[in-house]
C-alpha cells in the first residue's frame, strides 16, 4: 500500500503537465461538470442500461441521453454492447468512477 501511495505521489509531483494530459484532464472534468452526464454515470455505476432505460429512469428524452452517451463514449468513460438492435451502456473507466464516488461522498459529508 505504501509503495502504491509513493507512486501516486510521484505522479503528482511531476514539474509540468504535457498538453495531451492537460487536455484529457480538462475533458474529464468537463464531462463531470454536467448534471445530466453525472446522473447517467451514476446510474451506469450501478449496472448497465439501455438508452431507453436511462431515459425512462432519469425522465429524459432518448435523444438527450443518446447525445450525452456519445460525448461520454468519445472520452472512453462509457462503453456499449449490442444485443439485437439494443445498445447496453456501462461505465468504462474505474478511475473516473472512483472520482465520481469520492465526489458524491464528499458532497454528502457536508
Amino acid at each position: 500500500m505504501e509503495k502504491e501511495q509513493n507512486e501516486h505521489d510521484d505522479a503528482l509531483e511531476e514539474k509540468e503537465l504535457d498538453e495531451e494530459t492537460l487536455f484529457i484532464i480538462t475533458q474529464t472534468f468537463k464531462a463531470l461538470s454536467d448534471p445530466t452526464r453525472l446522473r447517467i454515470l451514476h446510474l451506469l455505476f450501478q449496472r448497465e442500461h439501455s438508452v431507453n432505460e436511462i431515459a425512462e429512469k432519469l425522465g429524459l428524452l432518448q435523444s438527450t441521453v443518446s447525445h450525452q452517451l456519445r460525448f461520454l463514449k468519445n472520452l472512453r468513460l462509457v462503453k456499449f454492447r449490442r444485443q439485437g438492435t439494443t445498445l447496453y451502456y456501462s461505465h468504462d473507466d474505474e478511475h473516473v468512477m472512483d472520482l465520481l464516488k469520492q465526489s458524491i461522498e464528499h458532497a454528502r459529508h457536508h
